[in-house]
């Protein structure tokens, strides 16, 4: 072309992004997908009311006089993808990708499966209190882990939010001489967090995660609202 810019548009990459706040600030642990996934599956589902809802000795004239219509929490989504990790192009220039040499796709897919361990005590703290208590010295004390961290599900600017892995299945499909995995695809079903999910806390985190679940819910009632303005000014100009 004459001007020697490209007219192809920039393809963003998805991504997860866990943050943690070692020291009152969120730190970013970005997780960009190698490819984008072709295709990905969500599933709403409205709240149902319980036919207890007026509680277990409710009388049946409580329980009909419940607003049909009532919402008290959004809707809960998940979303269900595969991604696909490949440390070929990687292997191709081995002076700059050590890692990849010696381990493949292994750090990539330890990357996703710690985003399923709450912080605290680690197998490396583990092993090493554990030789110490071996060796007769005192082992430390073990961390208590309660939760797991906040982590972002990035798919464009339209959509970014806070999200539960609630499935992770992994199928490697090809190993190094030394068995670490080359190929290796990743399914995962993720659980969408609202705002009221995570109660009153106040942590740095939560609030970013409330202040992201926020934004994207509000982008997806711009849009819808911009359909219905969009609507009605075909309907000026050509009626029904």
């Amino acid at each position: 072309m004459a001007n020697g810019y490209s007219q192809s548009p920039k393809l963003h990459k998805g991504a997860l992004i866990q943050f943690s706040a070692p020291l009152l600030i969120p730190v970013p642990n970005i997780i960009i997908f190698q490819y984008n996934p072709e295709t990905m599956t969500r599933m709403i589902t409205p709240w149902k009311q319980s036919e207890n809802a007026g509680g277990a000795e409710c009388s049946k004239d409580t329980v009909t006089a419940v607003n049909p219509l009532a919402q008290p929490i959004d809707p809960e989504e998940t979303f269900n993808l595969t991604l696909e990790l490949d440390a070929a192009d990687a292997l191709e220039d081995p002076d700059n990708n050590r890692v990849a040499v010696i381990a493949g796709v292994a750090d990539r897919l330890a990357a996703l499966e710690m985003l399923l361990y709450p912080p605290g005590d680690s197998g490396i703290g583990n092993l090493v209190s554990g030789i110490r208590s071996a060796l007769g010295g005192k082992a430390a004390d073990v961390v208590q882990r309660k939760t797991v961290q906040v982590v972002l599900f990035y798919w464009g600017l339209g959509r970014i939010l806070p999200v539960r892995i609630e499935s992770f299945s992994v199928e490697e499909q090809a190993y190094s001489p030394t068995l670490f995995p080359i190929r290796a695809t990743v399914t995962l079903g993720l659980k969408i967090l609202d705002a009221a999910s995570f109660g009153d806390e106040t942590s740095a985190t939560v609030k970013l995660a409330k202040a992201c679940y926020l934004y994207t819910r509000a982008q997806k009632e711009t849009l819808a609202l911009a359909r219905i303005a969009n609507e009605s000014l075909l309907g000026k100009i050509l009626p029904l």
